[in-house]
């Protein structure tokens, strides 16, 4: 995975991206269509040559892209910030759990080969993408402690697709990593990562 500012910044919208469903259906149940797919085909592309390959084109990352550009220019949103976080330690301790990385690349082998008969976001598709993460990443810390209205919450649906998109955020801290990506990163790249985040968003329009 090429290490630029570039890589990372795609990255990076792609996990706020997954965060920021999650915290749509956990208030609202609701989640943007397109988005919800871009997420989840993110972890069907598992040897793309970049980070743009993995999300197919920078225009289907519009809205992470946003509220990327917010958080970096002036961050505010401690929730999104707290999901982000999150993803990003238990991506670090799932990198030392070569069982685990063994059990989630057999799964998303066998999500593929099913999607002759389901497509991607249809209901059984993001049920088996939820089993994966409650076999593998729940059983990690730090648990990732969703807040929202409780009717939404524990619908059965929706705790799916928030399972299924807090495995498409690994997937997005995975590429954070392996372009270059740490906790200082942030800190000392966080004007040159503000300045792709908007090269970016006038390339997606």
């Amino acid at each position: 995975m090429p290490q630029t500012d570039h890589d990372r910044t795609i990255a990076l919208a792609g996990l706020i991206q997954s965060v920021d469903l999650v915290r749509n259906i956990a208030r609202r149940s609701q989640a943007d269509p397109e988005d919800l797919a871009t997420c989840l085909a993110s972890l069907l592309r598992i040897d793309a040559e970049n980070s743009a390959a993995v999300y197919g084109n920078i225009a289907s990352l519009r809205s992470g892209l946003r509220l990327l550009e917010q958080q970096l220019d002036s961050p505010q949103d401690m929730e999104l910030t707290r999901y982000a976080v999150t993803l990003l330690a238990l991506e670090r301790k799932l990198a030392r759990r070569s069982d685990l990385l063994s059990l989630i690349s057999a799964g998303l082998d066998e999500i593929s080969a099913s999607l002759v008969h389901f497509p991607l976001t249809h209901s059984n598709t993001i049920a088996r993408f939820a089993d994966l993460y409650l076999k593998t990443l729940s059983t990690l810390s730090p648990r990732v402690m969703v807040s929202g209205t409780q009717a939404y919450l524990n619908n059965p649906e929706n705790a799916n697709r928030i399972r299924a998109l807090l495995l498409g955020g690994v997937r997005a801290a995975t590429l954070w990593r392996q372009s270059g990506g740490n906790r200082l990163t942030l800190l000392l790249r966080r004007n040159p990562l503000l300045r792709e985040t908007r090269r970016l968003l006038a390339a997606s329009t």
